[in-house]
């Protein structure tokens, strides 16, 4: 199996199933010196971990990291960082009435068709969210490199069942973290809570839309051509197993736009310096020509609903006949907001493997 590993100078390849004994990845090119330590990782684990808030999962799992390699008293030492998490708490029979059949909307049939007919059917294997624990635990420390050029990631729920955030003044990204769904403003979670109460009456599930932020961005990361930044944090957003759609700036929206509308001026800075300027606005979400401005970078991933849902569906079975799928299991009913540290993990270690290419093209600094 190709495609475990994301980055060039920063580098992460990540192993592990749903229902395996556990899954855990290994992160190279980090600097020595950072300090870093399991409780670290744990805080954004915490984040992610299932059987908590409005719309997660019953399943009950701790996510306590180990690390095993690449830290020494508390800081890395620039050798691979090796870490793992284990499944505790696995109920694989609730999958055994779906070994001959293909669930509707999930992976089953793309890796039966891929792997000759092999695939862990149990809680989707390979394919299940739980993979993402171990983006998150890579994200930790690609933040903790930005962190060295003062750059933060943000990320926040502003839209749940179709029902979006529509007071864009208000987002506070600083305080998602702290609320129901990771909501972006405070007046969304009482309308979301009676959107997830009804589709849990009716047995079936929600998508929604993630707001990624990442702000102090140096400008100048990303390569012009291929590798355009944009590009890059496409494939990281699009490649978490929910994410159907990805926008940077205004996005879709830029195309009913006219250029004078689109367009973001720039302005002198006060007092005016050479090779210094600002923005009179970010349209443009923070990159120009596939390279950083120096403005934050706003990105929006779209998150499709859960495809495990709690009502028969149409299906075939491995021979080819007409069959129903009934999903059993433990479930969210959302991938938000337990998706919003993943989609920021995947943010940072973009950031940060481009960060450490740009330092590469200049050694004074």
């Amino acid at each position: 199996m190709a495609g475990n590993t994301f980055g060039r100078a920063l580098r992460l390849t990540t192993f592990g199933e749903s229902h395996g004994p556990g899954l855990g990845g290994v992160l190279d090119g980090c600097p020595a010196g950072i300090p870093l330590c399991e409780a670290d990782i744990q805080k954004e684990l915490d984040r992610r971990k299932p059987g908590q808030g409005p719309t997660a999962t019953k399943r009950k799992e701790a996510d306590a990291v180990r690390l095993l390699s690449g830290v020494f008293e508390g800081v890395t030492t620039g050798t691979s960082i090796a870490f793992y998490i284990a499944n505790e708490d696995q109920r694989s029979q609730d999958y055994g009435n779906l070994a001959e059949v293909f669930r509707p909307g999930q992976a089953d049939w793309g890796y039966f068709k891929k792997y000759n007919g092999v695939r862990d059917y149990r809680g989707g294997g390979r394919a299940s969210g739980r993979e993402t624990a171990a983006r998150v635990a890579g994200g930790v420390i690609a933040r903790k490199i930005l962190a060295l050029r003062g750059v933060e990631v943000l990320g926040a729920c502003v839209a749940l069942g179709g029902v979006a955030v529509q007071d864009w003044a208000a987002l506070d990204l600083e305080g998602a973290r702290n609320r129901p769904y990771c909501a972006a403003t405070e007046a969304m979670p009482a309308l979301w809570d009676k959107v997830v109460a009804a589709a849990r009456k009716a047995g079936d599930t929600l998508g929604g839309i993630v707001r990624v932020e990442a702000r102090q961005v140096p400008a100048g990361l990303g390569e012009p051509v291929f590798d355009k930044l944009e590009a890059l944090l496409g494939h990281a957003i699009m490649s978490v197993g929910a994410v159907k759609g990805f926008s940077v700036g205004e996005g879709f929206g830029a195309a009913a736009l006219r250029g004078t509308q689109n367009n973001d001026p720039l302005l002198p800075q006060e007092p005016p310096c050479p090779g210094a300027a600002r923005f009179a606005s970010n349209h443009a979400g923070g990159i120009l020509g596939g390279i950083s401005s120096g403005q934050d970078i706003v990105l929006h991933a779209a998150v499709k609903p859960i495809a495990s849902i709690a009502i028969r569906q149409q299906t075939v079975d491995k021979q080819g006949q007409a069959a129903e799928a009934l999903i059993g299991g433990r479930h969210d009913l959302a991938a938000i907001p337990r998706i919003v540290p993943v989609l920021e993990a995947m943010t940072a270690l973009t950031l940060a493997d481009a960060l450490l290419l740009q330092l590469r093209m200049d050694l004074t600094r």
